[in-house]
């Protein structure tokens, strides 16, 4: 989950769907104990205007401290992941979400000492709230990064907006269509591209309702265990990401000059392979993108060996279609080889990035049809 961009929909709505219910229990719960939230900061700004106005200087000071700590998880967000990113970390994102699930311990360490009949004060209060929508910031951040801008799981306010200019979007197109064509199939209006965007928006405001409802109810039975269900959740889902192998890549021996093949710079050949400490199991597509952030820019055609790869689940398809994408928008090209028929049909589901020419059954044939490639974008 955390080791690409989300560039599906299925892939940013299993985002939304998994984490904006932990900002709707953690922000329902922070309201239980210390009558305040913290996975939104709009009416927190709001209360900072009116403290200010009315003199309130204590109250201010509490609102600007909870801004600047979910500020503070923002930058905390940026600052990982490009650490990350630099140092060529296979999942950037999963220090961030571990680091948002240890504050939210420090929270419900709070809510386990906490007095179930009155609301927090002093300097309580302030270490509770500090963690707690410090987390929201890292949350918010990282899931905004990983979607390109598409999610936010942590307020509601900017995803109904959304929502309401994309159902006026559904109901002109449903309309226009009524009109001038055949009313749209069932499996038409299932596809189109705003039809799935309200799906989306939908799923984050049902999750995020449904964590606040949650929150409540585990409030209400295990006041002082209330904030162990998020906190257990957001670690497992962070051992289901490390546990599963992620494959490398690696230049392949047969860029070497002692391979013989003395092929021209523009023109590179690399391999994916398993994990050497962990070959069994399927193993996960890397970030693509990423990686070619690392790759040569005057390398005109990649060559890409998936010869190991024995499976090609939806995310390494999507990861794959992303690569062609960027490559086709920068007058470059990749030849991927070593795909199984099985394999070549799941990617060529997507849509029409990929040409059937530059797949191959092996990567001799990949190198060949690269230097007819690289011809072909040389006279272009």
């Amino acid at each position: 989950m955390f080791v690409a961009q989300a560039h599906s929909f299925a892939q940013q709505a299993r985002l939304a769907i998994t984490l904006a219910w932990v900002a709707g229990y953690a922000n329902v719960v922070s309201v239980l104990t210390c009558g305040t939230t913290i996975s939104h900061m709009t009416g927190v700004a709001s209360n900072l205007g009116r403290d200010a106005a009315v003199g309130a200087w204590g109250l201010w000071g509490f609102a600007a401290f909870l801004l600047v700590m979910f500020f503070l998880g923002a930058m905390t967000t940026g600052v990982l992941t490009e650490i990350g990113r630099r140092r060529g970390w296979d999942s950037v994102y999963v220090l961030p979400i571990g680091l948002e699930a240890v504050l939210l311990g420090v929270f419900a360490i709070g809510v386990e000492l906490h007095d179930p009949t009155a609301h927090e004060t002093g300097l309580t209060l302030y270490w509770m709230t500090g963690a707690a929508s410090m987390a929201m910031g890292i949350q918010n951040a990282a899931i905004t990064h990983i979607s390109s801008g598409v999610v936010r799981t942590t307020h509601v306010t900017g995803v109904l907006t959304d929502l309401g200019l994309e159902c006026v979007k559904l109901v002109t197109w449903l309309r226009g269509r009524r009109q001038s064509h055949p009313p749209p199939a069932v499996d038409e209006i299932r596809r189109h591209a705003t039809v799935r965007r309200v799906l989306l928006l939908t799923s984050i405001i049902g999750s995020f309702v449904l964590g606040a409802a949650l929150g409540v109810l585990a409030y209400g039975w295990i006041p002082r265990s209330a904030m162990l269900p998020p906190v257990a959740f957001l670690l497992w889902i962070i051992y289901q990401d490390i546990a599963r192998p992620i494959a490398e890549i690696e230049p392949s021996v047969l860029q070497l000059a002692s391979a013989g093949l003395k092929l021209p710079p523009q023109i590179l050949v690399y391999h994916l392979r398993k994990d050497r400490e962990r070959e069994r199991g399927v193993h996960r597509m890397p970030n693509l993108l990423a990686w070619l952030d690392r790759v040569d820019p005057n390398a005109k055609v990649i060559i890409l060996d998936l010869d190991e790869v024995t499976q090609l689940d939806a995310d390494s398809a999507i990861e794959l279609r992303a690569a062609l994408a960027r490559l086709k928008q920068e007058g470059r090209a990749m030849v991927i080889a070593g795909l199984t028929r099985e394999q070549y049909d799941q990617l060529a589901r997507g849509g029409d990035l990929l040409d059937p020419m530059s797949v191959c059954a092996d990567v001799e044939l990949a190198i060949a049809r690269g230097l007819v490639l690289l011809e072909e974008l040389g006279e272009k």
